[in-house]
């Protein structure tokens, strides 16, 4: 499963998954997979190793495909670089965007149509994911919207719960799809939305992108490219969408509508509560011919790092305005890929790196921990952080703590503590958190060798090819006896 790197950004779903299988890294289950929580459980357990094509899954006409892009070297490779050129290339697609370019007549998304006596779970195949989720739910859909007051789209991932034939519960969080719905609510008018279903993994990682309001995600998913991504307008809206998607939802925003919603497990691996969300209303579906569908097993790899990768190019560029001497950043798995950074620093003076951990604390307010370490220290190892802590960090000198400030609305601890009587979901919907940042880094100037890491020398040119062999019977008699 070694990465056979493409060289040029991938251009369709199809053409990756055909790579994927070429390299054994796509594995097919049997046909008739179970939708509610079989599927899922295949696909986590094989996540990581090979993304899986479900045929036929309930005897679905609809094929399901999940964990595409569940590792690292994977995007990279989808994108056609090194690994380490993930970020600055990801960093140069949202700092040159490249406008896209609308098709006229048919796209490959709207080869079929479906607009009358509409029934989501009859047309797709949505799974139902975790043991107590309320019912299946949509986790790979690209929701894209218009600004109602510039006309400039937003391009999002939001949990959709299908709880009615033409009708889904979404979880909008105080970001740029809730402000335009707000912003059309306060009309009375319904937000036009469309859910877009298998685009390619380029695509895909583009639209996390973090960008300020009123600039759209399908221009960057056009830079990662390389060349303007074909869009199409929608059947029932000015949305426009990627023309070469497998399936697109069409619907509203409903104004001044709440349906219940959730439980639903998220990515922290604890479920999010029950409770009133926004609603979208479906007024057409579109896809290709034999389209598939992608789903996302929540809190596993595809999810984590769909999340964290497009956050460690923005964290990185935000970081080195102020302090240029950051080279490196990580979310580690173990924090979600949300909560917890790794900071790599080349140090000059004493207080730099408490000054780089409040910097990372107000340049994202999901960022829960900061650990800065050395340039000697990989940021992708946690095993290495964690050996930079134990001997560079003392917590009466190097422990930076900030109370009472915003964090993560879907962090379970955020209830903890509470006095008797208040209300637990008010307190989670504030997300008020705790900061933690730990210098790890080692001092400036120190005597000796007391902080020199222990090296052997030519350690890193052995080359196990030219300076072994197989071990042989033979050996066996002649030097161990």
């Amino acid at each position: 499963m070694t990465p056979q790197h493409t060289n040029s950004p991938v251009s369709s779903l199809r053409d990756w998954l055909r790579h994927l299988g070429a390299s054994s890294r796509l594995a097919v289950a049997r046909d008739g997979v179970r939708l509610e929580h079989e599927l899922a459980a295949i696909a986590k357990r094989l996540d990581g190793r090979q993304a899986v094509l479900f045929p036929r899954p309930d005897g679905h006409e609809v094929s399901v495909v999940s964990g595409f892009m569940s590792r690292r070297a994977w995007i990279a490779e989808a994108l056609g670089v090194e690994e380490a050129q993930l970020l600055p290339r990801f960093r140069e697609a949202v700092e040159r965007p490249v406008p896209w370019a609308e098709v006229s007549g048919p796209a490959p998304c709207q080869e079929v149509r479906h607009e009358a006596d509409l029934d989501l779970r009859r047309l797709l195949p949505i799974p139902t994911h975790s043991e107590h989720d309320n019912g299946p739910y949509i986790t790979a859909g690209l929701a894209i919207a218009r600004n109602p007051d510039s006309g400039v789209q937003n391009v999002s991932i939001h949990r959709l719960q299908v709880h009615a034939p033409r009708r889904m519960a979404a979880l909008l969080l105080p970001r740029h799809l809730q402000a335009f719905h707000r912003s059309a609510e306060g009309r009375d008018q319904a937000l036009p939305v469309a859910i877009a279903i298998g685009v390619d993994p380029v695509t895909m990682l583009a639209s996390q992108a973090i960008l300020p309001i009123d600039h759209d995600e399908l221009e960057v998913a056009g830079a990662l490219h390389g060349t303007p991504l074909r869009v199409v307008k929608c059947l029932t809206s000015e949305v426009r969408v990627p023309a070469d998607a497998e399936i697109i939802i069409e619907g509203r925003l409903l104004p001044h509508t709440r349906e219940l919603e959730g439980p639903f497990g998220e990515f922290p691996r604890y479920y999010s509560e029950r409770a009133y969300r926004e609603v979208i209303e479906v007024d057409a579906v579109t896809h290709r011919r034999n389209p598939l569908f992608h789903t996302i097993v929540p809190a596993e790899m595809e999810h984590l790092l769909l999340g964290s990768i497009p956050r460690e190019a923005s964290l990185l560029s935000l970081l080195q305005r102020s302090h240029p001497r950051v080279t490196d950043v990580h979310l580690s798995v173990g924090g979600v890929g949300r909560y917890h950074l790794y900071v790599q620093f080349d140090k000059k003076r004493e207080g730099e790196a408490k000054n780089v951990i409040l910097a990372a604390f107000g340049a994202h307010y999901d960022i829960k921990q900061v650990v800065v370490v050395d340039t000697d220290v990989n940021v992708h190892d946690p095993a290495e952080v964690e050996w930079a802590v134990a001997t560079r960090f003392q917590a009466d000198r190097d422990l930076v703590v900030v109370g009472g400030a915003q964090g993560s609305v879907l962090d379970p601890s955020t209830t903890v503590g509470m006095p008797p009587g208040d209300d637990p979901s008010a307190l989670r919907h504030q997300g008020i958190s705790a900061k933690m940042g730990l210098d790890a880094t080692r001092p400036v100037v120190y005597e000796a060798h007391v902080f020199t890491r222990v090296r052997i020398p030519g350690e890193d040119d052995v080359d196990p090819a030219r300076d072994l062999r197989a071990f042989e019977a033979s050996d066996a008699a002649h030097w161990i006896g």
